[in-house]
């Protein structure tokens, strides 16, 4: 989708339920956001997922130098407000690393935890990126294409389909857009800005990485307290596409830590599914009768099913909504209606839903089911 934000026009992929809780990932310099797609297919089960084209980079709108990390942050900011989003996991790689240092450091409140993959405070020397922005400003971006693509992957990784679609996202990177933020990074050292910060920080580095090698790593490490470093074998500067799996799993495990409290966990993924009002009610009215239930139903049902990553929100929502119609569970049916708004389960995606429960339940119970689904989207709309 196209918003304007920051006063530009910037383009943002978005994946995931709607209620979910945030999760912006930013690209690196001469990239775009399909980078960090082969982390989304995981990640987009249990967050929103943000994915941003940065200023002058993919869909988003070019305008003229000078940039700086700072305005680059700045934009991403105005895309959370205009998206509605208040607090997000940031997480970006390299360029995007630091800007997502900045939007730490402007607007702390706003990022629940930072990770950094294969990035820096500073990512010197600053005439290496004047060099290039020089270059592909008379030449285009093929006069650079070969250089940056030995730093981004490994030369066993170079003719991989993965890697020839890196290439590509760089060539058709715009050159004023890649020289602006080229100059923006050789103008950036976020060294007491980053030392400030006290989120809870993963940081990513490629063993092979010579862009921002594991010393750059390891001073992100020490600069921001309690953060935790973690090598990704086999990879250079770009580790989401050579090695994908390995980044999802050390982004997955940051992000969903085992559980200690199934109860809280639970309340939570409560919460966020069926909405704050909802639960509210039900809370307020719990008796010394119904006490263990609630908490047994809290910690069960949401604590341990609702909230594995194994199945995202939406399969869960509309495995619940047909298992409540080929029961004849109306009331929870219809509840659970009203939290797919939350679960990213489409009007579409129920119909469809109880044209199978129809064959393999009956077709009066998915009758039922319909009329109670229609009533309900009517009340909705409201």
């Amino acid at each position: 989708m196209f918003l304007r934000a920051n006063t530009i026009i910037q383009h943002v992929q978005l994946s995931g339920p709607p209620n979910a809780t945030p999760l912006l990932l930013i690209h690196s310099l001469g990239t775009a956001h399909g980078i960090w797609d082969p982390q989304v297919e995981t990640l987009a089960r249990s967050f929103r997922v943000i994915q941003p084209d940065l200023r002058g980079h993919g869909l988003s709108e070019v305008t003229p130098g000078p940039y700086s990390i700072e305005g680059l942050a700045a934009d991403l900011l105005a895309l959370l407000d205009a998206l509605g989003v208040t607090k997000a996991h940031v997480a970006g790689v390299s360029i995007g690393g630091m800007i997502a240092q900045s939007i730490a450091h402007q607007a702390p409140e706003r990022v629940g935890s930072l990770i950094l993959v294969d990035t820096a405070m500073a990512i010197p020397p600053a005439n290496l990126w004047h060099e290039r922005a020089a270059t592909v400003r008379a030449k285009g971006m093929d006069a650079v294409s070969d250089g940056v693509l030995t730093r981004w992957v490994t030369p066993d990784f170079g003719d991989s389909p993965a890697s020839l679609g890196l290439r590509q996202m760089l060539l058709r990177t715009d050159p004023e857009g890649y020289a602006a933020a080229a100059e923006a990074i050789a103008a950036a050292d976020l060294t007491d800005a980053t030392k400030k910060l006290t989120h809870p920080t993963l940081v990513l580095v490629g063993d092979q990485d010579v862009a921002t090698p594991l010393a750059s790593a390891e001073a992100l490490r020490d600069a921001i307290p309690g953060a935790r470093l973690q090598v990704i074998a086999h990879a250079a500067h770009i580790p989401t596409v050579q090695q994908p799996d390995a980044v999802t799993a050390a982004i997955a495990a940051f992000l969903t830590p085992d559980i200690v409290d199934y109860y809280d966990a639970g309340m939570a993924v409560r919460r966020q599914v069926l909405g704050n009002a909802h639960v509210d009610r039900a809370t307020a009215g719990i008796t010394d009768f119904d006490r263990a239930f609630q908490h047994f139903i809290t910690r069960t049902a949401w604590g341990s099913v609702w909230s594995s990553p194994a199945l995202d929100r939406r399969t869960r929502s509309l495995l619940t909504l047909a298992m409540m119609a080929a029961l004849g569970h109306h009331e929870e049916f219809k509840l659970h209606i009203r939290a797919s708004r939350n679960t990213g389960a489409s009007p579409a995606d129920i119909a469809e839903m109880l044209i199978q429960v129809a064959v393999y339940a009956g077709v009066p119970a998915a009758n039922s089911a319909v009329r109670i689904a229609k009533e309900t989207y009517k009340e909705m709309d409201a």
